[in-house]
């Protein structure tokens, strides 16, 4: 079947022929959110009895707490508009390195039945582009029996793993501009100078990179802190889960250039792009970036293969042992697993790789470097790199629990230093 709808028309009756109940939907997340889809799914939800939707990072507020008297809610992460769904009780988390999705869907353990995405408009050729996001959507593509479109003319046309006909649709429609459709990410628009912390912490981490490195990269604050403090940089590289407004400044100070990359030599490859039209704009028909699918950005063998690979990751808290909880925060689910252990894993096996999880020593006077994690392990004790804050910098790789909590107080907050060795000594 294939259906086209254009502006103003009704998309449940559409909808409602081709979503079963207890069907499984996955759309496209953060930017490559389907929001005139998704709100229609939610507004007229109750024509269905039961629904599951696996979620990626949430970006809009259309799927809400109450929408659980119909749907299952699973997602990989507590970030961005999930947390309501989290603090609510209603989000269930699949715990899983982020490489392991696209696999999990192809074989079936993760079931996709219904994959929504936000497209752009086709080119000259009749070609569709998944624009903003492949990540996992590229196997639940594959592995749907439902695909369903949102055309909208903001977002570019990028280069990735594969394109897509009118003919790989069982529906299409146009973008409704009320939905939200053509707004820029909430998360990532938001240009600012960094905080004094945060700025410190890119200067500390600047110091480490060498000329040459390629970057793998959060999106937020403080990863585009530590970018900025590269522009200085010559030659470097991008492989990345994610890409937002960090990336065009660093290509546009002359420090970005992907020459050194033995593997996608001039390239910049991102598994999605989170950010503002200055991001869009500099993604669309640019064939020095593509986006890759889960398989690709954190597969271990690819890593490896990339001299001086750093990865470059956050966290909630890290331990005097050097594991990181990168997933709750006060008790409540706020960020994942997602591909920290899968990048910081490349880079300890890159040739000069900088495996780099960086932090700021304190968040709202608690000291971020604690004795015991108030949530999981999210990195191993064995994954542990270099820790970095606005106090310094602690490699701990090669080192033992005892130098580990010597080289990790030191660049604490200094107010809590006391405390902190007082409530580890005798440990070791």
């Amino acid at each position: 079947m294939f259906g086209e709808i254009g502006r103003g028309d009704c998309i449940l009756a559409s909808l409602r022929e081709l979503i079963r109940d207890g069907d499984t939907i996955v759309w496209g997340q953060a930017d490559a959110q389907p929001r005139r889809l998704t709100r229609a799914l939610t507004g007229q939800r109750h024509a269905w009895n039961r629904l599951r939707v696996f979620l990626g990072i949430g970006d809009s507020d259309i799927l809400k707490p109450d929408h659980a008297d119909v749907f299952e809610m699973v997602a990989y992460c507590g970030t961005g508009s999930n947390r309501a769904l989290s603090k609510a009780g209603k989000l269930d988390i699949l715990p899983c390195h982020y490489s392991q999705y696209p696999e999990l869907i192809r074989s079936g353990l993760l079931r996709v039945d219904v994959a929504m995405l936000r497209v752009s408009p086709p080119d000259d050729e009749g070609n569709y582009s998944l624009g903003l996001a492949n990540d996992y959507l590229c196997a639940a593509i594959e592995a749907a029996r439902v695909v369903i479109g949102e055309i909208d003319p903001a977002v570019p046309w990028t280069y990735g793993e594969f394109s897509l006909v009118k003919e790989d649709f069982d529906l299409l429609v146009d973008t409704d501009q009320d939905s939200g459709g053509t707004t820029e990410s909430s998360a990532a628009a938001i240009a600012c100078a960094p905080h004094a912390a945060e700025a410190l912490i890119g200067a500390n981490v600047a110091s480490l990179v060498e000329d040459g490195a390629t970057l793998q990269t959060g999106i937020g604050r403080l990863p585009d802190a530590i970018l900025r403090a590269l522009h200085g940089h010559r030659e470097l590289g991008f492989h990345s889960g994610a890409a937002g407004d960090g990336l065009v400044d660093l290509f546009e100070s002359g420090a970005l250039t992907n020459a050194r990359k033995p593997v996608d030599a001039g390239v910049s490859v991102a598994g999605m792009l989170i950010g503002s039209h200055k991001l869009y704009r500099f993604a669309h028909c640019n064939p020095g970036l593509r986006l890759r699918a889960a398989t690709y950005t954190h597969a271990l063998p690819v890593l490896a293969a990339m001299p001086r690979f750093t990865a470059l990751n956050s966290a909630v808290e890290i331990d005097l042992e050097g594991r990181a909880n990168t997933e709750v925060a006060a008790g409540h689910y706020v960020g994942a697993i997602g591909g920290a252990t899968d990048f910081m894993r490349g880079a300890h096996a890159s040739m000069g790789g900088l495996p780099i999880v960086a932090i700021a020593a304190s968040v709202k006077g608690k000291s971020s470097i604690v004795h015991r994690l108030a949530g999981p392990a999210s990195v191993s004790a064995a994954d542990a790199g270099v820790v970095v804050t606005e106090y310094g910098i602690a490699d701990l790789r090669g080192q033992s629990y005892a130098e580990r909590r010597r080289r990790l107080l030191r660049i604490a907050s200094p107010e809590f230093r006391e405390e902190l060795e007082r409530e580890s000594a005798g440990k070791h």
